[in-house]
């Protein structure tokens, strides 16, 4: 009789044993868990990556990739969750980038404007801009300030009888001239303006806005501005001039 009760308790083990849980073994594999499981719950790469700055409306953020010093080099853009590197540099000049989120090519489609302070100090002041288009993260080309110089302004500076200068400017058809003054520089022999001390982008009524103005002396000292108007041409897939306005600097 013992015997058959021992049998019935060893029976009821096994049968227990065999209803109890019903989980999948791999929830309870703690450590043992496989390489490819763990994986997939690492944080995914770059989510760690320093905020710089957004957009107003947040679809465009700014992520630094690498800091050097007191320079960011290296830039990674999220334009609505897709994200592209680019090799821009971002120095700390006290200014942190600009970001924006609106359509400049008038195609009813957002586009991700970065205007950048590259350099500041005594006379200078100097920004770059960026233009990315938000679906394929291609960067579209905008018309230097040097090409805009070199191909559409003409300067021409000339010393007086009376100490000062006699600036005269050509550019888009129509030709300007005035007096400076003074001659800060007399000494200093200077037969056309100097341009890239100041180099200042903006945004106005989305159009892309740039004030350039040209210099005289070593120093310099800034006679004149030059702001420029930019237009999308469809054509050549890029930001080009449109117009731009000449305004003596009084001293």
């Amino acid at each position: 009789m013992k015997k058959e009760i021992g049998t019935l308790m060893l029976l009821s083990v096994v049968l227990l044993l065999g209803c109890g849980s019903d989980k999948p073994a791999t929830l309870t594999q703690g450590s043992g868990e496989s390489p490819s499981k763990q994986v997939t719950t690492q944080p995914e790469p770059g989510t760690d990556a320093k905020l710089i700055e957004t957009s107003e409306n947040e679809k465009v953020k700014l992520y630094a990739i690498k800091e050097v010093g007191n320079v960011t080099e290296g830039i990674k853009l999220d334009i609505n969750g897709n994200k592209k590197d680019f090799d821009w540099e971002v120095p700390d000049t006290g200014t942190k980038p600009q970001v924006f989120y609106t359509d400049l090519t008038g195609d009813s489609k957002e586009e991700a404007v970065i205007i950048i302070q590259t350099g500041r100090g005594t006379g200078l002041d100097n920004y770059d801009i960026h233009v990315i288009n938000a679906e394929n993260l291609s960067e579209i080309k905008i018309q230097s300030y040097d090409d805009i110089v070199a191909e559409q302004i003409e300067t021409h500076v000339a010393k007086n009888g009376d100490g000062s200068l006699a600036i005269t400017v050509k550019t888009q058809g129509k030709e300007y001239k005035f007096d400076y003054g003074s001659d800060p520089a007399p000494d200093y022999s200077q037969d056309e303006l100097a341009f890239g001390g100041v180099v200042i982008y903006a945004l106005e009524n989305q159009k892309i806005i740039l004030n350039i103005p040209g210099s005289v002396g070593v120093s310099p000292t800034y006679v004149c501005d030059f702001n420029v108007t930019y237009k999308f041409d469809s054509v050549k897939k890029e930001f080009i001039v449109d117009q731009i306005e000449v305004e003596p600097i009084e001293k």
